[in-house]
C-alpha cells in the first residue's frame, strides 16, 4: 500500500492473489486473503480497498471478472498484487522478465525497516535503477 501511495494512488486497490477466487479452505492462501479481506472490510485494514482471494486473471482482466460474474471493487483493476509468499512472487516477477519482452518493472522488499532492493542478477540495468528508483521514492 505504502508503495502505491507513493506513487499517488490514495486508496490503493489490492488483491490478495491465490489460485483462484473461490474460497477453498484446503488452500492456505485462498485462506488467509479471505482473512484479509474481512479484516479490510471491518476497518482493521485501512487506507485501501482489499478483497481475496482472487486469481491473477480477475485480479487483472476486466473480461475475466465479467465472464466470471464476480462483482469486487478491486477485481479487473488492482493497483497492487498481494503474493501469498515469496516464491508465488518471485515465479510472476521473473515470468515478466522474460516473458514480456521489454517489460519496465521493479522490485524491492516491502514491509522492511529501511528499502531493501531485490533484484535478480539476471535484471536489466534498466530494472535494478526502476528498483533503487522504487525503493527511494518509498523510503520515509
Amino acid at each position: 500500500m505504502n508503495t502505491a501511495k507513493a506513487f499517488g494512488i490514495e486508496k490503493p486497490k489490492v488483491a490478495a492473489i491465490a489460485a483462484t477466487e473461490q474460497m477453498l479452505d484446503g488452500m492456505p492462501a485462498c485462506v488467509e486473503a479471505a482473512l484479509l479481506a474481512k479484516m479490510a472490510d471491518r476497518g482493521q485494514i485501512a487506507g485501501c480497498y482489499l478483497d481475496g482471494p482472487l486469481a491473477l486473471d480477475v485480479a487483472l482482466s476486466k473480461e475475466a471478472v465479467a465472464i466470471k460474474k464476480l462483482k469486487s471493487e478491486v477485481a479487473g483493476d488492482a493497483d497492487c498484487l498481494l503474493f501469498p509468499n515469496i516464491e508465488s512472487a518471485n515465479v510472476f516477477y521473473k515470468t515478466n522478465s522474460q516473458l514480456c519482452q521489454g517489460v519496465r518493472q521493479a522490485a524491492m522488499v516491502a514491509g522492511a525497516q529501511a528499502p531493501c532492493v531485490l533484484s535478480s542478477r539476471a535484471d536489466s540495468i534498466d530494472t535494478k535503477l526502476n528498483s533503487i528508483a522504487l525503493a527511494a521514492m518509498t523510503a520515509k
